[in-house]
């Protein structure tokens, strides 16, 4: 049995991000770049599942599409355990809107016989959630988007997982192969070993350019991508506090006017 878990290569959710002055982007300088957290939960399923079902000999690749520095993430999955490492890498993958990104995943696994692709609910990076489901689009093969629980049939040709909605829990039975976007709370992601990270540095890494896979620059061109980043710009400042001045009463009956008639809020 074959399983893929998508990594993606992310700020670290506790670093200070400065926007280049020119608004191209975020300026990379002392901001540490990790593995996704939920992407961490997407390998660690796949883990998860080789060590309790040793009967589907299950093998898992970690797959990464970023610059050259993103091959960390490949390495840090080594460490955890997986198998096989592939990093598509090209400077033009950063022309790409989240469907184009599917499209270029879709061309890199097709061919490669996965019974089960694991993925994170989202990147903490923009938050979008959107590649998993839409890889799956791309595959033409069922998607389960938030999974907090999986369990797989004796022959390991289906799996009834449950998801996370808004106000309840729902239960989907699907026919593999599948996807399926792992939520917090599903599993928890193990630790890399010091050892495992020393060996991983050694262990072989597939990289693939774009025109390894099919694509040019063509490809991304504005009539192909359907959405643009046309800027990045950091959040306004905050405007500085405000302190009413009078007795208990005066102080409410301020509050109230400023609600109501300068922020509209009541």
């Amino acid at each position: 049995m074959k399983i893929l878990s998508l990594v993606k290569y992310v700020p670290e959710s506790t670093a200070k991000i400065n926007v280049l002055e020119d608004g191209s982007g975020i300026d990379p300088k002392g901001v540490k770049f990790v593995m996704n957290p939920f992407c961490e939960f997407a390998v660690e399923s796949a883990l998860q599942f080789r060590e309790k079902n040793a009967g589907a000999n299950a093998e898992i690749t970690a797959l990464t599409l970023g610059p050259d520095a993103a091959v960390d993430v490949l390495r840090t999955a080594y460490a955890m355990g997986v198998d096989h490492a592939m990093h598509i890498c090209d400077p033009l993958f950063e022309q790409a809107d989240d469907l184009m990104v599917a499209r270029i995943l879709a061309a890199a696994v097709k061919d490669g016989g996965f019974d089960v692709i694991f993925a994170g609910k989202h990147a903490i990076d923009y938050d979008r959630g959107q590649v998993g489901a839409a890889l799956a689009e791309c595959l033409d093969i069922p998607h389960v988007g938030a999974v907090t629980d999986i369990e797989w049939s004796g022959d390991f040709k289906s799996a009834t997982a449950k998801r996370r909605i808004e106000g309840a829990e729902e239960i989907v039975e699907v026919q593999l192969p599948a996807l399926f976007t792992i939520e917090k709370g599903y599993v928890e992601a193990r630790y890399p070993s010091l050892p495992g990270l020393m060996k991983a540095k050694k262990k072989p890494i597939d990289t693939k350019t774009f025109a390894d896979l099919g694509f040019s620059a063509d490809d991304l061109s504005d009539a192909k991508v359907g959405t643009r980043m046309h800027g990045y710009a950091p959040p306004p400042p905050r405007p500085p506090g405000r302190k009413i001045e009078g007795d208990v009463a005066a102080q409410a009956k301020e509050l109230v006017r400023i609600l109501r008639e300068e922020e509209k809020m009541i």
